[in-house]
């Protein structure tokens, strides 16, 4: 495998799926940028995952708030959400992908993992979940039993033909997803959930390769928002260390939306053609330097990147919290989109998308360097990214080849480096499975590189809990 191809789950038809055993998760994300279902599956005796049917739509298109429904939030880009707005896109949308895949909401469906990267428009990090709830409507409103969205006590609960893979009479679920904790204070970011359903999935796509990407790992999602983990090598279960947040996509975004080639309003970068062929115009990293701020979040702040944060409860957590923005709290947004509208138009349109490339390739190596500057990575850490605004064009690439530690080694030669499509979907398929223990012993996404299983240690871990 190449160290710049993007891993991708394989594809499975719904009759395979009936031949078992086979786990199927439907995931459900609200984003600022696009809204999606993404159906996937999990061969539970190989751990692998399989994405059965999907459907993405842009978030702008939800429908206008009525003079009855109250605004509970808003997209980065100002698209106004109501309760009832959101519970009906959210319905409609998964209801499409299961009519469209052939599978029955009662026999086929096991589980529903809602998430949301919309976090920009909120007051602090509690508030998502409103947002949360919201979904959890629209997946009502679809026919999913509220069973199906919340973690098993017994495996009696469980459907007869996966009774046998579930570890419930042994260990229960006690909030660790993939073997990784989250921050002892979960309020340090709003989209602390993403980040770890991101990490998850990281894990999940791994085990269609060669690579062991388990602890420690740092990851990294650039949706619209940064959202992501650092995890130590702790045993059986590894900390959060670090985390992220501010903006990512919504950089680029800016960059294309007075560049009078997509929608001036709500367009994004995703409204361009993704193939392309770089330009040979040299790009310098000091065209954004101006622009684009990529710091250890302060004790003080309560904001970054227009995203809610606690920096005072992640310095009293020992978490090292890592933002990007532009400006402060996208104050330089609108310059940003006025430096593409020039680049454009002095340059061309191939000369934006490369300088696009070249700026979201230098956020990830400036974190990086404070990452390694903190002392948070340790020998064997890997690192997954996956999001839309780092997985796209040639940043890949670029990254492979480019990315140094401070020593000034590649990246790729000493440390295992994955890119990974809708990780945060695949990370629904983990969280699933996880909630329900239903893990695999000889294809274990649990502790660290190169260690067995840990269920053993986990039941002896919950037992001394309980004595």
């Amino acid at each position: 495998m190449r160290k710049d191809k993007v891993i991708k789950p394989r594809s499975i038809g719904v009759s395979s799926l009936r031949n078992g055993p086979f786990y199927t998760v439907a995931s459900v994300e609200l984003g600022n940028t696009t809204t999606k279902c993404i159906l996937v599956s999990t061969n539970l005796k190989t751990a692998e995952i399989y994405e059965i049917e999907k459907e993405v739509r842009m978030t702008r298109d939800v429908r206008a708030p009525q003079s009855d429904e109250q605004i509970f939030g808003r997209t980065i880009f100002g698209v106004d959400l109501t309760r009832e707005s959101v519970s009906e896109m959210v319905s409609d949308v998964l209801l499409t992908v299961l009519n469209r895949a052939r599978l029955d909401i009662d026999r086929d469906l096991h589980f529903v993992v809602r998430s949301t990267g919309v976090t920009a428009g909120f007051a602090d990090p509690d508030e998502v979940g409103v947002i949360v709830q919201a979904l959890a409507d629209g997946c009502l409103q679809a026919g999913v039993s509220p069973r199906k969205m919340t973690a098993s006590l017994m495996a009696e609960n469980l459907p007869p033909d996966l009774q046998e893979f579930t570890w419930l009479k042994k260990v229960y679920f006690d909030g660790a997803v993939a073997s990784s904790l989250p921050p002892s204070d979960t309020s340090i970011v709003a989209n602390e959930m993403e980040g770890e359903l991101v990490t998850a999935g990281i894990k999940g796509a791994a085990k269609s390769t060669s690579i062991d990407f388990r602890h420690p790992v740092m990851t990294l999602d650039f949706g619209t928002t940064l959202a992501g983990r650092i995890t130590d090598d702790s045993y059986p279960y590894a900390k959060t260390i670090g985390s992220f947040v501010g903006l990512a996509g919504a950089i680029p975004d800016a960059l294309v939306r007075k560049s009078g080639l997509v929608p001036e309003r709500n367009g994004t970068v995703l409204d361009l053609p993704q193939s392309y062929h770089p330009s040979k115009t040299k790009i310098v990293n000091e065209w954004f330097d101006d622009y684009i701020r990529v710091e250890r979040v302060k004790e003080t702040d309560t904001r970054f990147g227009t995203v809610p944060v606690n920096g005072k409860s992640a310095n009293e957590s020992k978490v090292l919290l890592i933002g990007v923005d532009a400006g402060t709290n996208g104050s330089k947004l609108a310059e940003l989109e006025k430096l593409g509208q020039t680049i454009v138009a002095e340059a061309g349109v191939e000369v934006l998308l490369t300088a696009i490339d070249c700026a979201m390739v230098d956020i990830v190596q400036r974190i990086v360097n404070i990452v390694d500057s903190e002392g948070l990575l340790l020998r064997n850490t890997s690192l997954g990214l996956t999001g839309r605004s780092i997985i796209t064009g040639h940043k890949p690439k670029l990254i492979v080849d480019g990315l140094r530690l401070k020593t000034g080694e590649r990246w790729s030669s000493s440390h295992d480096l994955l890119f990974v499509e809708d990780g945060l979907a695949m990370g629904a398929a983990v969280a699933a499975r996880c909630m329900n223990s239903m893990g695999t012993k000889e294809n274990p996404m649990g502790g660290r590189k190169g260690d067995k299983c840990i269920m053993g240690q986990r039941m002896r871990l919950q037992k001394k809990g309980h004595g």
